[in-house]
């Protein structure tokens, strides 16, 4: 008994000294770096996070409006956590999104560690996310099929920098509707880099704790912990297809097929145009929304390995491409999650029966 105590807070202190160091080095890079926020400076500008510049909430934080001296509006998060997943959240989006700029992607503008609580500060991006667009049209009203196929164009855009393009090789992990916003044109800007991975240039993939959300997880990830590139393009896959359907990825009952199980259906059936969005009232031109949607299906294959780069989904979407036939894609319920994996042979058979797939085509 007191030797597992002893051992446990011996575990217990190396990681508090591990954190500590870590939140020296950050610290130092802030301060020495156009990062450095104040406190005050933001607590004011926020007029102290009041619920009435409240902008959103997520799983790391609360997002507020504020508005600084010189008149510059910006998004502050106030970060939930002081434990290691903060730290580890922190630093990816401090080291690894200061050091990225793309048109499509959220800039950080800096940060705040001096005060009772550490801060992010962002460009202020005012339409809101896609989610909201997509589904909440109560509050915001549907986007145009040009605006969604935009937004589609631009969102691959935006991975396809971050994957292949960037000076470092970044895994997002947590690409939905909710982690794109919209700004005064309508141009998506991929948010959150909370979860995000780097991808060490000599590695295949990477083996990692499962972080995301289900609906957008792949299943080689989900099943295996196995990380890729190709994760963050079936997440985008399952975005395509919620995008242009209009419909969430799981919203479906024991007795009812989901979105990606009816769209793959119709692509059999070469009737891809019955699945877009009825919101649009037929105002949108169908080869256009049929070829999406494919690509959709392409990036949600059950195979990782049979998916396209994000670079080759920008040209299927802008250019005059041929798209390949997809296979079918994982048909997912909650029942089909597995609890619990001892080896890669367990790993191995679990993901084939996820899949539910023979891996034949159908056209």
């Amino acid at each position: 008994m007191s030797f597992m105590y002893f051992h446990n807070s011996c575990h217990l202190c190396r990681h508090l000294l591990s954190e500590r160091k870590q939140l020296g080095v950050l610290a130092a890079t802030i301060y020495r770096s156009e990062l450095n926020f104040k406190y005050e400076t933001l607590e004011r500008a926020t007029n102290y996070f009041n619920s009435s510049n409240k902008l959103g909430q997520g799983g790391s934080g609360s997002v507020f409006r504020g508005t600084l001296p010189d008149g510059k509006v910006v998004a502050v998060k106030r970060l939930f956590f002081n434990t290691r997943q903060w730290v580890d959240q922190f630093f990816n989006e401090v080291n690894l999104i200061s050091e990225v700029h793309h048109k499509n992607l959220v800039k950080l503008l800096g940060c705040s560690i001096t005060g009772p609580e550490s801060l992010l500060v962002y460009e202020y991006v005012p339409n809101k996310s896609l989610q909201e667009h997509i589904f909440d049209r109560h509050n915001s009203r549907p986007l145009s099929w040009e605006e969604r196929y935009n937004v589609i164009v631009g969102t691959a855009q935006g991975l396809a920098y971050l994957h292949e393009e960037s000076t470092l090789r970044i895994i997002h992990r947590d690409i939905k509707l909710s982690n794109v916003l919209l700004d005064d044109n309508f141009v998506a800007k991929i948010a959150d880099f909370g979860l995000a991975r780097l991808f060490p240039e000599d590695k295949t993939h990477v083996s990692t704790v499962i972080a995301g959300t289900l609906g957008y997880m792949a299943p080689e990830y989900v099943v295996c912990g196995k990380l890729t590139e190709k994760a963050d393009v079936y997440s985008f896959g399952v975005l395509v297809i919620e995008v242009v359907c209009g419909r969430r990825s799981n919203s479906f009952s024991e007795d009812s097929y989901s979105i990606l199980q009816m769209v793959w259906n119709n692509y059999g059936t070469g009737i891809l145009r019955d699945e877009v969005d009825s919101a649009l009232d037929g105002r949108f031109l169908a080869d256009q929304a049929s070829r999406v949607l494919q690509i959709g299906l392409l990036c949600t294959q059950a195979s990782a390995e049979l998916r396209p780069v994000m670079s080759m989904v920008v040209k299927m979407l802008t250019e005059n491409y041929d798209i390949p036939q997809p296979t079918q894609p994982p048909f997912l319920s909650s029942s089909s999650l597995p609890k619990s994996f001892t080896s890669n042979e367990t790993c191995k058979s679990q993901a084939n029966s996820y899949t539910g797939s023979s891996g034949n085509d159908t056209a």
